[in-house]
């Protein structure tokens, strides 16, 4: 279970990056994040740079939460994350600009719309996949 409010701050600092790296065209930089995607998708929020930094130097000054979250949905849109960013990156690497900036735009606009509205379009698409294989499941075992 985490605080809510991790994966927000998180969504903020991966806008900002993957903003300068739409504006630069930074490898490196898109490489980084591709990096934080995929370490945070694999070892959990908590292992993130990110939440890491969130955890030491945020939420020790800001009242703590009542309620937690299950980790599972942000954690998949971290894996979202890394998709889209893996594919950003063989773009960029590969000299196709369209393919790069459609990619990395994706995913700013995925990471934007969670940091200012709090809504996670990676962790909706989770929630719709575990309704809809649940439902499957239900329904073949009925």
């Amino acid at each position: 279970m985490i605080d809510p409010r991790g994966p927000r701050f998180a969504a903020g600092v991966t806008s900002a990056v993957l903003a300068a790296v739409l504006v630069t065209g930074s490898g490196w930089l898109l490489a980084v994040q591709v990096g934080v995607f995929a370490a945070t998708a694999i070892l959990g929020l908590r292992a993130s740079p990110y939440g890491r930094l969130f955890a030491t130097a945020i939420r020790p000054r800001i009242k703590p939460r009542d309620s937690l979250e299950d980790e599972r949905p942000p954690r998949f849109a971290q894996a979202v994350g890394f998709a889209f960013g893996a594919v950003g990156l063989v773009g960029l690497l590969a000299g196709a600009p369209v393919l790069f900036y459609v990619a990395i735009g994706a995913a700013f606009a995925a990471a934007f719309l969670n940091a200012a509205f709090g809504f996670c379009l990676g962790c909706e698409i989770y929630l719709l996949a575990r309704r809809i294989t649940t439902r499957s499941t239900e329904v073949i075992t009925s």
